[in-house]
């Protein structure tokens, strides 16, 4: 079934999704910054940052819905000193469980990494979980490993878990 992608705003509907895949997420035992068990209202808070920070155009929300519901979801960090104004920052990268496999998360990469582009932004940075995290995906994608930072953070249940920090080119640089 098909889905559609578009940046996400501040409705109730879209922070009670947004909050849902987030639990999920963490529950299902991936590290994406929260430990288990997520509570709904630190959930809520930390999208509510990030959609306030999506308005006042320091990162963009991305999300893929399918029938009124968020399958899907990354985001675009922006907001960079200003020696820095060609980079962006993959972040948050999501896909509910029953959605994997699908081409969700590519779609989501390939839309972020155009409006990366449509803001002129040639680097792209990301990190993803050594135990656990999409790494394939972002090598599939083109994504360069620069290195490992070992025993980086906690998973959601305990127990400490690398990084693995990749980059990618989207054109010339400055």
């Amino acid at each position: 079934m098909p889905f559609q992608i578009r940046a996400l705003n501040t409705d109730s509907h879209t922070a009670d999704q947004l909050c849902t895949l987030l639990i999920e997420t963490v529950a299902n035992g991936e590290s994406v910054s929260f430990m288990h068990p997520l509570a709904p209202d630190a959930a809520a808070a930390f999208w509510a940052s990030s959609l306030a920070a999506a308005s006042r155009g320091e990162r963009i929300v991305l999300g893929a819905w399918q029938d009124g519901t968020l399958i899907g979801t990354v985001t675009l960090l922006l907001d960079f000193p200003p020696n820095q104004p060609h980079r962006a920052e993959i972040a948050k990268m999501m896909t509910r469980l029953g959605h994997r496999g699908q081409g969700v998360a590519t779609a989501l990469l390939q839309e972020a990494e155009r409006m990366a582009a449509q803001e002129g932004r040639t680097l792209l940075v990301l990190d993803t979980a050594t135990d656990g995290g999409a790494a394939g995906l972002y090598e599939k994608m083109g994504y360069t490993l620069a290195g490992e930072i070992p025993d980086f953070a906690l998973k959601p249940f305990g127990g400490l878990t690398g990084t693995l920090l990749y980059w990618k080119r989207l054109g010339k640089g400055v």
